[in-house]
């Protein structure tokens, strides 16, 4: 990377900015891999994840003083690992898999109020993310820090099923965001086929009456 900032005029005009985009783009092709189950190509895709890790790490060591190198990223996980692990790295015990979430949850909320952040316990949820993936993650940090069930529902607003909806996944044990993909999948599959079925009969599918759809499907 240090060769290719000097070197690639290309490599040496991009910015956090600019990086932004792939970071996102690669993180995508990533989990497209692993559901479709394609575990040959995962190494290459993580690899990909990696060089905007080392990317932008390059770029931001540029900055001099207020800047950071990979091995400041790297060092940075492992201090947050180790901090919010006491039950493995110190001398905390925690009661399962719950305590260790109730535990990490606490960490965090200190960790915001260190940084000023807030106390909100919805704080820090990314608001970038896929819309049902969002949901779940608000619902479940809030129920997770007292909010009554009853209350993460429907709110008579525009999106307010949908939101129940992912509510409904969440309480059963379901991941909706990984859930809804599945079901894209599925439809897009049943689509295909039934595209592919009418062409063998010598038909154009763009041309199918609903009725002709149904019985494709």
């Amino acid at each position: 990377m240090d060769v290719l900032r000097r070197e690639c005029p290309w490599d040496a005009s991009q910015t956090h900015s600019s990086l932004a985009k792939y970071l996102i783009e690669e993180a995508y092709e990533t989990l497209e891999t692993i559901e479709q189950g394609d575990l040959a190509t995962l190494r290459e895709e993580l690899g990909d994840v990696l060089l905007q890790v080392v990317f932008h790490s390059r770029v931001a060591q540029e900055r001099g003083a207020d800047g950071f190198t990979i091995d400041d990223v790297a060092a940075g996980i492992v201090d947050k690992l180790t901090r919010r692990h006491p039950h493995v790295f110190g001398g905390a015990e925690v009661d399962g898999a719950d305590g260790v979430r109730a535990n990490w949850e606490e960490i965090k909320a200190a960790e915001r109020a260190e940084k000023g952040r807030g106390d909100s316990v919805l704080e820090g949820v990314p608001f970038g993310q896929p819309a049902a993936l969002l949901a779940y993650e608000l619902q479940k940090r809030a129920v997770r820090n007292g909010v009554p069930e009853d209350l993460v529902g429907d709110d008579g607003g525009g999106g307010g099923a949908l939101f129940a909806g992912v509510a409904d996944e969440r309480r059963s044990g379901a991941d909706p965001e990984i859930d809804l993909r599945s079901a894209a999948r599925r439809f897009d599959a049943r689509v295909r086929a039934a595209e592919a079925a009418a062409r063998a009969d010598g038909l154009d599918p763009r041309s199918l009456t609903p009725e002709q759809w149904r019985a494709y499907w």
